[in-house]
């Protein structure tokens, strides 16, 4: 169980309800590789070129985020998830949440679905000027080498979800909108990016889940509350970071002050009911993956198991949500 935390928002204090978690915590024996060579392929992709931006990501120990959240990976798959997990935080820092505005967001966007998508008449790979869809280009060759087709085109499916997902969250940005509850807890399942990494599970984990296991109700299931279990505990974590920012409107704990009447805290603590309620629908589901009797199902289940728990321990120590 993670002990809550006590956060100043103004002059008030507010704490962070206690994110308890009923799963294993494990780190990945490759974690110091990892970190090093994930700041190192971030340096080298052009994505962030500022140094003071730089020494915040190295700060930030992202090679610990991956060794949580996929313990059981070979080095070579922990790097290729943890890459991956970098490649979303640059885009979200560097490029979503600067001060472009939803229409340039948008306009960039097929740079980068040509990259993901691999259309007919694409334009040469040397003659992508954005770096951020080079880097791109090379997370998916990663994956075509150790993932099979359908892996493939399952993570495409998703990472293009959430790339037009940012222009949503660009537009609530711009037009200072907090969206209704509906429509926020909807969106943040695209916008927190969790599917993508989740469709990497089975990749890293070497257990291939067929496109009827990945489509199986139970699976789905157990999905949807992972996700909504990371981004609501990255919301209640992130929201002293981000409350005197502009994407303050894209937080639930903003959302649920503004169209409920409860106060910071109390929008707090209700997220932290609603989290424990997924946590124990995930663990009512855990017997029901089980008797479907598949290895790869159940490797997968355990790497959803592994994300709550990796994602909180990484979360309550980074200097990404906390200073140093």
């Amino acid at each position: 169980m993670a002990t809550p935390s006590v956060k100043r928002i103004g002059r008030e204090p507010i704490r962070i309800p206690s994110l308890t978690c009923p799963f294993p915590s494990a780190v990945n024996p490759h974690v110091d590789e990892v970190d090093r060579d994930t700041l190192a392929w971030l340096a080298t992709s052009g994505m962030v070129d500022d140094p003071d931006q730089l020494e915040r990501f190295r700060r930030a120990a992202y090679g610990w985020l991956g060794a949580r959240t996929y313990p059981y990976a070979s080095r070579e798959l922990c790097q290729l998830v943890t890459d991956w997990c970098v490649w979303l935080f640059a885009f979200d820092d560097a490029f979503c949440e600067s001060d472009r505005r939803a229409a340039e967001i948008a306009r960039a966007l097929p740079q980068l679905y040509v990259v993901v998508d691999d259309l007919p008449g694409d334009r040469a790979t040397d003659q992508i000027e954005n770096p951020f869809a080079r880097a791109l280009l090379d997370i998916k060759a990663r994956i075509a080498v150790h993932g099979g087709p359908d892996q493939l085109d399952r993570w495409r499916t998703v990472t293009k979800d959430y790339l037009f997902a940012q222009v949503w969250e660009a537009a609530n940005r711009e037009d200072d909108v907090v969206p209704t509850v509906g429509d926020y807890i909807f969106m943040r399942r695209r916008t927190g990016a969790m599917l993508t990494v989740f469709a990497l599970i089975d990749v890293a984990a070497g257990q291939r889940l067929s496109p009827e296991e990945w489509r199986h109700p139970a699976v789905h299931a157990m999905t949807e509350h992972a996700n909504d279990v990371v981004v609501w505990d990255n919301d209640l974590i992130s929201y002293a970071k981000e409350q005197s920012g502009a994407n303050v409107r894209n937080n639930l704990v903003s959302v649920l002050s503004g169209h409920t009447g409860r106060t910071v805290q109390e929008s707090m603590n209700r997220i932290g009911q609603m989290r424990d309620q997924a946590v124990a629908e995930m663990v009512t589901l855990g017997p029901v993956l089980e008797s479907l009797g598949s290895p790869a199902v159940t490797a997968y289940a355990r790497g959803l198991e592994y994300w709550i728990s990796g994602s909180v321990d990484y979360s309550l120590t980074s200097s990404r949500y906390f200073d140093v």
